[in-house]
């Protein structure tokens, strides 16, 4: 699915259904800007004021909304904490300035941890299909409060390997609780850790791929 460009009067609106994960908050949040389940048009920016259209585009995690003034500066800015969520059976969903392999790649994505994704490094659902079983609350490490907290965040997904984050970072649970703080880290993205969200070398022994 290529990217749609809707535009308002004084906000336009991205969206990259490659990277949709169908979180569904937009259309339960503002059916009436995100129009479910329609033929044709179904994404109305007119409908919303340009502060409405922001928070829509700060409660989507992967990214897949975006959006910004008519003359093309930015609305959304960097977080003051860089996030990394891990999701109940899915997928590690960023909120940090991202870079991914080499390109600068906006403020929110949510990766595949379970190796199935179609898009990878993206999630694309295939979790669900999978059944892939991850807690979302795995056990939390002693780890000191980091100097700086925000800043660029680098992803490297490794060939037939794990995701080698660079940058300040702070993992969380899904209720909330701080997992890590790290500033460099590797994480799974085969499926088969013993340490999820950690890599611990699985990927060799499944014989995994990807670029």
């Amino acid at each position: 699915m290529t990217k749609e460009v809707v535009s308002a009067q004084d906000v336009t609106i991205e969206f990259d259904g490659a990277r949709c994960i169908h979180s569904r908050s937009c259309v339960l949040d503002r059916p009436d800007v995100f129009v479910p389940n329609v033929k044709g048009a179904w994404i109305h920016p007119e409908r919303a004021s340009a502060a409405e259209v922001l928070e829509i585009a700060h409660n989507c995690p992967s990214g897949a909304i975006q959006c910004h003034a008519p003359d093309g500066s930015a609305m959304e800015h960097a977080p003051v904490v860089n996030l990394v969520h891990v999701r109940e059976n899915g997928p590690l969903a960023f909120h940090a300035p991202l870079s991914i392999n080499g390109q600068e790649d906006g403020f929110r994505a949510t990766l595949c941890r379970c190796g199935q994704s179609a898009n990878k490094p993206y999630c694309d659902t295939s979790h669900v299909a999978a059944q892939f079983v991850a807690t979302g609350e795995p056990a939390t490490q002693d780890s000191a409060a980091l100097a700086q907290r925000d800043g660029k965040l680098s992803i490297s997904p490794q060939h037939n390997g794990p995701l080698h984050v660079s940058g300040n970072l702070e993992l969380v649970s899904g209720t909330g609780r701080t997992l890590n703080r790290v500033t460099d880290v590797w994480l799974c993205r085969c499926g088969h850790s013993a340490n999820k969200p950690y890599c611990d070398g699985s990927h060799v022994k499944v014989g995994f791929q990807a670029d």
